[in-house]
């Protein structure tokens, strides 16, 4: 095998820009139909190799690798093989090869020879070897400061501003509607979220959320009343605001502080919102232009986000990443996300998972305990199926469903259920449940998935078994790239 040099072109997982090193791929020893399967293709796609001109028992095929771990194996005459004379671990799928590619393609060769202490094959010390390689892999604090100062400097020099789209419409909702009629319009607008307008006072006065809805329902829950429609007929946005307010204040007497609207305005940099959110603990932040004189209300003018935040680095920086180095580094190999497991480590921080046989009340305590956007569903052997997310109780509003359940008698497979038969797209705008990724996946690849709008975690998953290994969201990624605990 000989790296081939670079290039910068369109991998399998969409990204413009991204540096890719062309890998010529060979196999020595014969046969008839030879292909190349590895993590590089989700193990799912067998690419065909074909006999070198002139030696009909060398077969090649050449395949852009972004920088990174790969795993490989060889698929011939319907058997599984290695290549011995390369270097190869036991994994989940037996003994299969492995490749490390740095961004360096001159170096790729020197880490493969002579990294790999004597270039030992045996596998009683192949997963040592890895986990030496795995080291050097990993980007200089240097590379990173100057990755977070480079960033940092484009959201302090761009404005809230930018944010805004050509043309669109931001609902509001006056608070003096009933709770049941705010989440039915919430389902048929198909948004998650919407910012509350007293009219009274001409003032934004807070934002109603699937975070409402789901204390609603435990509230009612857990007086062990049934949640039926002349409840909410008479339940309106500001009596539950009220209510949640008063809850509010018995926090500040146990040290938490009492919450106020919190906005931004349109010329506030991208740096002042995203901390705005990420200090308070938000998902959305209303960008509201301040009241002029003529005017009656606020201008409400955008909800600002941090995926809309991160599509402004993305598309900056999509074709000049090696002014950020992170960018183009293998998700694994720096501090960001909640894992299961590391190569070789733990970060010992518990990744909430549940099965589909536990009740609906379990995932909504869940969601609102850990202070997550989505939990993933998996088998008992781990294997990810589903998730549920906070904006897929919005779905219970369809035929007023939440009138004729109980949390505690309804699974979760059950909700799901209920969410698929409300909306088959319901959730990002592409109508993809989820979004998973590969623990060799660039740092780009990963951020501009969580850039499409409505998607807020990227769960990291093993190839092939699907196995549930971390989770990476939006706020991960933000206190990374700020520097924040």
């Amino acid at each position: 095998m000989f790296p081939a040099g670079t290039e910068r072109t369109q991998d399998a997982g969409g990204i413009s820009g991204s540096l890719l090193i062309p890998w010529n791929f060979v196999w020595r020893y014969g046969g008839n139909r030879v292909f190349v399967i590895g993590s590089f293709t989700r193990w799912t796609e067998r690419v065909e190799m074909v006999p070198l001109e002139g030696d009909p028992t060398v077969f090649q095929v050449m395949w852009s690798l972004s920088p990174g771990i790969h795993q490989y194996m060889f698929f011939v005459d319907g058997a599984w093989r290695h290549d011995e004379q390369q270097p190869h671990m036991m994994s989940t799928y037996g003994i299969v090869n492995t490749l490390i590619l740095d961004q360096d393609a001159n170096h790729v060769h020197t880490l493969l020879s002579s990294e790999l202490p004597g270039n030992r094959m045996s596998m009683d010390v192949d997963h040592e070897n890895f986990r030496i390689v795995v080291s050097n892999l990993r980007i200089s604090e240097a590379d990173i400061g100057i990755s977070r100062d480079c960033i940092s400097e484009f959201l302090s020099t761009h404005s809230a501003y930018e944010l805004l789209p050509d043309s669109g419409k931001v609902i509001a909702l006056e608070v003096s509607l009933p709770v049941k009629q705010a989440f039915h319009i919430l389902y048929e607008q198909g948004i998650p979220v919407a910012p509350l307008l007293d009219t009274c006072s001409g003032e934004f006065v807070g934002v109603l959320s699937p975070l409402d809805f789901i204390l609603i329902l435990k509230e009612l829950s857990n007086r062990g009343s049934n949640l039926t429609e002349e409840e909410l007929e008479t339940h309106t946005i500001s009596a539950w605001k009220e209510a949640k307010q008063q809850l509010s204040s018995q926090m500040v007497l146990h040290g938490q502080s009492q919450r106020q609207l919190i906005h931004a305005g349109p010329y506030d940099s991208l740096k002042e919102v995203a901390l705005k959110i990420l200090q308070n603990r938000i998902t959305t932040i209303p960008i509201v232009r301040s009241l002029l004189q003529e005017d009656s209300f606020p201008h409400l003018l955008h909800l600002a986000s941090l995926s809309g935040i991160l599509r402004c680095i993305c598309r900056h920086f999509r074709h000049s990443t090696t002014s950020v180095p992170i960018l183009q580094q293998a998700i694994f190999t720096i501090p960001l996300g909640t894992w299961v497991s590391r190569i070789g480590e733990s970060n010992g921080n518990q990744l909430a998972k549940l099965k589909p046989n536990e009740s609906l009340s379990r995932a909504l305590t869940l969601l609102v305990e850990a202070e997550v956007s989505s939990i993933p569903i998996v088998d008992d052997n781990d294997r990810l199926l589903d998730t549920y997310s906070r904006s897929d109780i919005i779905s219970l509003a369809k035929d007023k469903v939440y009138a004729r359940i109980h949390l505690d008698e309804t699974s979760i497979y059950q909700a799901l259920q209920l969410r698929n038969n409300a909306s088959p797209s319901h959730g990002s705008v592409t109508g993809q449940r989820f979004h998973t990724c590969l623990r060799s996946d660039s740092l780009l690849k990963v951020m501009e998935q969580l850039a499409t709008p409505g998607v807020r975690r990227v769960i990291i998953v093993e190839a092939a078994t699907n196995h549930v290994e971390g989770i990476i969201s939006l706020s991960d990624v933000f206190r990374f790239l700020f520097s924040m605990p």
